[in-house]
Parts: C-alpha cells; sequence; structure tokens
C-alpha cells in the first residue's frame, strides 16, 4: 500500500499539494506515481513565473519505463522549482513527499484545495485501483 500523508490533498492523477504557512502550496507527484514510474532519470520543472490552471499538464518526469506529465492539482503562478531535481531526479523516488517536491506556486485561490480529494479519499481511490 502507497503511503499517503494526512497533511496534504491529492489529484485523482496522482499528484499531491501541500499548504505551507506561508500560503504557498508545494506540489509533487504521490509515492504510488513514483513506484508506478519507477526508478527516475530526467525531471523537468516549470519556471518561475508560469500561470498553472488546475489540471494543466506542468511538469515531465522520465524514468527507465516511459515519460509522463505531471499536472499541477491547482491554478496559481510558480513561485518556485525544485533545482536539485535536474541533477538528481532520483530524489522523488527517494523522498517524493519532502525533498522530491517540484514545485511552490502561489495559489489562484486559497479554497481551491478543497476541490481536491483528502487523504482518505484519495487513499480509497488507491484501494479501489488495486494500488
Amino acid at each position: 500500500m502507497s503511503h499517503v500523508p494526512v497533511d496534504r490533498r491529492y489529484a485523482k492523477s496522482h499528484e499531491w499539494a501541500r499548504l505551507l504557512p506561508d500560503g504557498r502550496v508545494e506540489i509533487g507527484i504521490t509515492d504510488h506515481a513514483q513506484h508506478a514510474l519507477g526508478d527516475l532519470v530526467f525531471v523537468e520543472v516549470p519556471e518561475p513565473g508560469r500561470v498553472l490552471g488546475a489540471g494543466e499538464a506542468c511538469a515531465v518526469v522520465e524514468s527507465v519505463k516511459a515519460a509522463s506529465d505531471v499536472y499541477s492539482p491547482i491554478a496559481g503562478t510558480v513561485l518556485e522549482s525544485n533545482a536539485d531535481l535536474g541533477s538528481s531526479p532520483e530524489l522523488i523516488n527517494q523522498d517524493c513527499y519532502d525533498k522530491g517536491w517540484m514545485t511552490r506556486l502561489q495559489p489562484a485561490s486559497p479554497a481551491a484545495l478543497n476541490a481536491l480529494l483528502g487523504p482518505e479519499a484519495y487513499a480509497a481511490q488507491l484501494a479501489a485501483e488495486g494500488g
């Protein structure tokens, strides 16, 4: 069973979002997603200043198996991306919920997180998918 931290919200497409104390939202891919992808060899994250819509492809992760788009779980403006992923994409495999975060956004609407799945609902989705 995949690890599902209770301090974040989840998109059905297996991205997570965490509200930071300063109002920014940190996003990344879930434990389930990184396991499904396998060993990551390349990560492309969005540039600061880019405005993202909810559900918009914003990053690319490439593994030994395939390349996959990562979708922004909420709308917002990219403030910062995790530069460490350029030289160490394996951080996502090692610690997808902390060191493997992908980008930090200024949310277009702080209430947008409420539209995402809570940890219990996401865990139920994983169980229904057999993961």
